[in-house]
């Protein structure tokens, strides 16, 4: 969304405010919001996050809960939120903070430990807080740039393929990516480049695009849906930049929410620009109902709602015994080595990367 996206287009990007997904079984709950004795507990996320209804039914039949969803922007944006509310959280559970934004909000204290249920079915690569347990890896994805399939064509002009490209005279004026201080695609770009060129190098690359015409938009949702010309809403938008920062799971949206869908996904993955990106799940300090919020990431890394997961946010399960659906394994992007970071150094190095990066692009 994340998560990247995780990361649906269009239906899947909702707008900020709060969305009560009422399932039967489940008792009403007194007054508003979660409480002690409630029978609703509250996911705060990004705008990306999605779950089938039939999905959310089952987790009330089996637990008598009923999840409400708050909202809260990018993924950035809703963890700049949380930060701000700790102590007196809006919900029981947050969902979609990633690895890019991981250390921010363990070092303000916004998680209580709590070890699920099932997650040994979890790899030990994804659990970035193995130790104290005070997240839950939920999903992974890559995030990359995306190309107009037909742009280039039309073009007779090869689509780029790695970094390295992006800052070619053939590629002028034509990407647009996301602010990394306000979006999570977009820091996870910037720590791409990061991984690709090294401390001393990333710097010259961003000169590089800077002087190649990128442009840079608030978030994804903008970027993808208004500015790139590949996607449903951006031909709709009238959007001129056939090349953005998405996600290598983005293909498979366009084909899913086409009338008659295509044979063939109208656009495809950059793999040499992919970076690596797991969404968490963790019980928020100060819940009200953490009861129902440990029963809500148990869920979460079930096997239910970690196969719901790839059509409603277009991002990978991370237990070793979901099954993914034709539709997203045959338009999804595979990238066989995305970049990474180690999470000390993206806690190290991150505000001071944003700050350079900024006084590199945007002034």
């Amino acid at each position: 969304m994340s998560t990247t996206k995780k990361i649906a287009v269009g239906t899947l990007a909702a707008a900020l405010g709060v969305t009560t997904l009422t399932a039967c079984g489940g008792g009403s709950d007194k007054a508003s919001g979660s409480g002690t004795g409630s029978k609703t507990v509250t996911l705060v996320s990004h705008d990306s996050f999605n779950a089938s209804p039939a999905v959310l039914k089952e987790f009330t039949k089996r637990t008598g809960y009923t999840v409400k969803v708050l909202k809260s922007g990018d993924a950035g944006e809703a963890v700049n939120k949380a930060i701000l509310t700790k102590g007196a959280p809006q919900g029981d559970v947050f969902f979609g903070v990633d690895n890019t934004l991981l250390s921010r909000a363990l070092d303000n204290g916004l998680f209580e430990p709590y070890e699920a249920k099932g997650l040994d079915r979890v790899p030990d690569t994804v659990r970035l807080d193995k130790d104290k347990h005070r997240v839950t890896p939920v999903d992974t994805g890559e995030i990359c740039v995306n190309y107009d399939k037909k742009y280039f064509a039309d073009k007779k002009l090869a689509p780029p393929r790695t970094f390295d490209d992006l800052a070619k005279p053939a590629y002028k004026d034509l990407l647009v990516v996301e602010n990394p201080e306000r979006s999570s695609p977009g820091l996870g770009f910037l720590l791409g480049t990061a991984a690709k060129y090294g401390d001393d190098g990333w710097q010259d690359y961003w000169k590089k695009l800077k002087a190649n015409g990128v442009k840079v938009v608030d978030s994804w949702e903008l970027a993808y849906n208004q500015e790139f010309s590949g996607s449903a809403g951006g031909r709709k938008a009238k959007g001129d930049r056939p090349l953005v920062v998405s996600y290598a799971s983005s293909p498979p949206v366009e084909v899913l929410y086409s009338e008659p869908q295509p044979a063939e996904a109208p656009t495809g993955v950059s793999t040499g620009t992919c970076f690596q990106q797991t969404e968490f799940a963790g019980l928020l300090t100060g819940a009200k109902n953490a009861e129902g919020g440990k029963a809500l990431i148990d869920f979460l890394i079930g096997k239910t709602f970690q196969e719901d997961m790839p059509l409603q946010m277009f991002v990978n399960p991370v237990v070793k015994d979901a099954e993914l659906p034709e539709l997203f394994t045959k338009h999804g992007a595979e990238v066989a080595e995305p970049y990474t970071v180690a999470p000390e150094k993206i806690a190290e190095k991150r505000d001071g990367w944003i700050q350079t990066w900024s006084s590199l692009v945007l002034k």
